[in-house]
């Protein structure tokens, strides 16, 4: 889950919002919300409870979310196990009986990990837990060595800038939130090479850790020169930390094979129940299906794209015929470079002012708490009237998202296509996000189900309404 939302800047984000108080062209008016809110409820109670109980009693998600990432494992762009999983994702969608099913060609970026290790040197040789950083570039053959400066923050960094000179930088920070952490993943290396060092280490941005690393995409900016970057586990930059503090200057090697190849390309899966009285008018719901090279993409996010899949899945098996056309999109390339995302909005053009909804899933899927929305009031209003219908599993809370949408759907809204993101419990998120641990034993049955329950709700309502 790259979650570029939380790199928008606030000044944008404000504007966003501000532009999605007024009316949605998509929408009626907003007088009578409360009114329109308890006429859902009142109208779709019955179906609601019907996909429910489907989605409560039916394991194929959770089985389907095993096979996804035990089978093919990491699927990061330019791989043959994304592919491969494409491949099988698109034959399942037919068995299904999807009315449409189709890849659609994007070109994705090519990074590749390659042997990689970081080793402290000085005072003493201990072997590093570390992960490259996506899109990093290499080191030399022979690694680069270097003595070790430690900095908690950007401005720290600034101020000490001459001893950053020919060092390698630990951007040591702790976990807050992503939204405040993460820049020092993706932006640390152009800041410590605007004055002079040679590499990057970062506390992997991680709620917790047992000497486990969490990689996660970063950026060059082609003002300054491009240094190797990657992060380190918790623990071993505390340490790190700890030995300078002590009055030791530790020297690190670090060694990276990686490199970018060219392009490849990849594709969107595209499939759809057409809508019995208005088939041009479309809600969107999906997941991305690529992943990191490490893990296994279960819940980042497997998981997410496979509840929109299901949640479709059980509106066809119950025969519920929406008025509008319910289009399942899982994209490509969200983790290193969101160019799926990108593709879908530029090849369906002509028909986003039909878009009338885009829903997605990448905050794990674990227990569904609700939904937020990035839209107008109505929209809101309306997406009110359908938590209200999710009560029974604890998912019924709808608010307003305050950090824009989610990254795949994101170049919809900035379109003024309405948005939301389903919202789970995160509480062990950040424990297994972009690590070796996102396996699919992290995941729960129930509370996969209980995510297919309400997206499959959520989309049924509101493209029927």
């Amino acid at each position: 889950m790259t979650i570029y939302r939380w790199l928008v800047p606030p000044i944008v984000v404000t504007a966003l919002v501000g532009f999605y108080i007024g009316p949605d062209k998509r929408w009626p008016s907003t007088d009578s919300l409360t009114t329109s809110s308890a006429t859902i409820a009142e109208k779709y109670r019955a179906d609601a409870d019907r996909l429910i109980d489907a989605a409560l009693t039916d394991n194929t998600a959770y089985q389907r979310i095993g096979y996804i990432a035990d089978v093919f494992g990491p699927r990061l762009s330019g791989t043959p196990s994304l592919e491969a999983s494409i491949d099988w994702v698109m034959d399942q969608m037919r068995r299904d009986g999807f009315d449409v099913v189709k890849g659609e060609p994007v070109m994705v970026p090519h990074w590749v990990r390659g042997d990689e290790s970081a080793e402290l040197v000085a005072p003493r040789r201990q072997k590093l837990n570390m992960l490259g950083l996506g899109s990093s570039i290499g080191t030399p053959p022979g690694g680069v060595t270097a003595p070790l400066i430690v900095v908690s923050s950007f401005d720290e960094l600034t101020r000490r800038s001459a001893e950053a000179r020919g060092k390698i930088v630990l951007f040591d920070v702790p976990f807050t939130t992503y939204r405040e952490t993460q820049p020092y993943r993706t932006q640390g290396a152009v800041a410590a090479a605007r004055v002079g060092a040679i590499a990057i280490l970062v506390r992997s941005v991680a709620s917790a850790s047992m000497q486990s690393p969490h990689t996660g995409n970063m950026r060059y900016d082609s003002t300054v020169v491009r240094i190797p970057a990657a992060a380190v586990s918790v623990e071993d930059a505390l340490m790190l930390h700890r030995l300078i503090d002590r009055g030791e200057k530790p020297v690190v090697t670090l060694r990276m094979g990686a490199q970018m190849l060219p392009d490849v390309q990849s594709r969107n899966i595209v499939a759809q129940i057409n809508g019995s009285e208005k088939p041009e008018e479309i809600v969107v719901l999906g997941g991305h299906i690529d992943s990191w090279d490490v893990g296994r993409g279960a819940m980042d996010d497997a998981g997410g794209a496979v509840a929109a899949w299901e949640a479709v899945r059980l509106i066809k098996k119950l025969g519920l015929k929406p008025r509008r056309t319910i289009r399942v999109v899982l994209w490509t390339n969200e983790e290193n470079g969101a160019r799926g995302a990108a593709a879908y909005r530029d090849a369906h053009s002509n028909e986003l002012s039909r878009h009338v909804l885009a829903i997605e899933s990448d905050n794990g899927t674990f227990a569904p708490v609700g939904f937020c929305v990035t839209g107008s009031e109505f929209v809101l209003a309306a997406g009110q009237g359908v938590g209200s219908l999710l009560s029974r599993i604890n998912a019924g809370t709808v608010e307003r998202e305050r950090d824009g949408p989610e990254t795949d759907i994101a170049p919809l809204v900035e379109k003024g296509v309405p948005g939301m993101g389903l919202t789970v419990d995160r509480t062990k998120y950040f424990w297994y996000h972009h690590s070796a641990a996102d396996t699919f034993d992290k995941l729960d049955a129930r509370e996969v189900a209980s995510c297919v329950a309400a997206m499959a709700v959520m989309a049924y309502v509101m493209a029927d309404r």
